[in-house]
């Protein structure tokens, strides 16, 4: 990186860009920071998704109009391998990038451009800031926006995309999703591995986004084994939360009230609403050793009733969830 003296202007810039990037002022504030001592005209701020490896447009402003592709179009550019290997950012129009300044500046006005890699300061990639110009950027530009890229790498951080996943009691690993399937980890949350290796859940988690419950609760059973309690809430995700999505929390458990594997399955079909018979064919069971497991379950709920079981079964999260 080239060495800049900064001047007290600059400083109260710089110092108001990664205010903003922090806090509630977002992309817009930050630039409103840096545009006191770097004349844009136009920028995008354009993010990478480390869930699915791709670039995506979120924040704009100078635009007449973004193109949908443009992102990952420069993602394919020589510029943008160079931009990675240097850290520093890249003017346009230079070599390899003629063909997309003439697609996507050229015809709005732009006369230059410049991107920067968005890198935080611990190293890991976020995306990138495409800047324009209707005339020559100021040579101090490009070193000037590569001392605030680790600021402004914040913006487009996605892996701080979780917004409000409301009733995680302490204790919990989680993993986010989106109706796609596309996980994500839960800022502040440990992530689960036992959740990230289990791809059914990714179909758990979409079936609740699709209901219209708020929050569920239940058992799951992993392919070794083990007992899991489970929560599942409703949660924005992607970009600032805009994608409806849901994070499911696990943390390994016996089995409550001494309850067994087979009596948690006929449990699970009560709350169901089904009668001993199909219990009975759903489980590959006889009628009476249904009626034998019901017979313990009510003892070991301290239930007299089929309503009262399965009140309880709902309200403690007692039925195995379909995963």
């Amino acid at each position: 990186m080239a060495e800049i003296t900064l001047n007290v202007r600059q400083l109260q810039a710089f110092a108001e860009v990664g205010y903003q990037a922090a806090g509630g002022g977002g992309a817009r504030g930050a630039m409103a920071a840096l545009r006191r001592v770097v004349p844009v005209d136009a920028y995008e701020f354009v993010a990478f998704d480390p869930a699915n490896g791709r670039h995506h447009s979120v924040v704009s402003d100078g635009h007449r109009r973004i193109d949908g592709d443009a992102a990952e179009e420069y993602a394919g550019l020589d510029a943008y391998r160079t931009a990675m290997a240097t850290r520093a950012p890249v003017p346009m129009p230079e070599p390899g990038t003629e063909r997309y300044f003439r697609r996507h500046l050229a015809p709005y006005g732009w006369r230059a451009g410049l991107t920067a890699p968005l890198f935080l300061a611990d190293g890991r990639y976020t995306g990138l800031l495409h800047l324009a110009a209707r005339e020559a950027f100021l040579e101090l530009t490009g070193p000037l926006v590569a001392a605030v890229a680790p600021m402004l790498a914040h913006v487009t951080d996605l892996t701080r995309c979780v917004i409000d996943p409301v009733g995680l009691p302490p204790g919990f690993l989680a993993a986010a999703y989106d109706r796609l399937g596309v996980r994500r980890e839960v800022p502040g949350v440990a992530k689960s591995a036992a959740l990230w290796d289990e791809s059914a859940i990714a179909g758990l988690a979409r079936a609740f986004i699709d209901s219209r419950e708020l929050s569920r609760r239940g058992l799951w059973l992993d392919r070794g084994g083990r007992w899991h309690e489970v929560r599942v809430v409703r949660a924005g995700v992607g970009f600032q939360g805009s994608i409806q999505g849901a994070v499911v929390a696990e943390r390994p458990c016996s089995l409550p009230y001494e309850l067994t594997g087979r009596e948690v399955d006929v449990l699970t079909r009560v709350a169901a609403g089904d009668s001993n018979p199909q219990i009975a064919a759903a489980l590959v069971l006889s009628v009476r050793t249904v009626t034998t497991h019901l017979e313990h379950i009510f003892a070991k709920l301290g239930c007299d009733s089929r309503t009262r079981l399965t009140t309880k079964a709902l309200a403690e999260g007692l039925c195995r969830l379909d995963v």
